[in-house]
């Protein structure tokens, strides 16, 4: 005989033998969830993270800072604009160039703020 005999089940050998319905969808998509996750805390997180102190260090740029473009030029902040995208960085005694906040990677010394000389009085 080619064909073997099936044997029936009772109701509560199928009811026993896999989740339905909503447990069935959750057991099904547990993993993905949990791979999203991981990649939430380990990788996007930081990465905001640095893109936040990334920010807070280009918008606190001030004259006389030491800095290092991101094409690994050292130089000095000569001249920083409010609402300019750019500032000027003296490569070299009278060479200025003008670079995005963006291309500042890393500040290497930073300067003290000016002190108000009419509110010492």
């Amino acid at each position: 005989m080619f064909i073997s005999p099936a044997y029936a089940t009772t109701a509560a050998d199928a009811a026993t033998a896999a989740p339905t319905g909503f447990a069935a969808t959750l057991v099904t998509f547990a993993p993905l969830f949990l791979v999203i996750l991981i990649f939430y805390f380990f990788l996007v997180r930081p990465q905001q993270r640095r893109m936040a102190e990334f920010q807070k260090m280009v918008s606190g740029l001030r004259r006389g800072d030491r800095v290092v473009t991101t094409g690994g030029i050292i130089g000095t902040i000569h001249k920083v604009e409010a609402n300019s995208p750019d500032v000027v960085i003296e490569i070299a005694e009278n060479v200025r160039v003008r670079v995005q906040r963006n291309a500042v990677a890393e500040i290497l010394a930073k300067t003290e703020p000016v002190k108000d000389e009419s509110a010492a009085a």
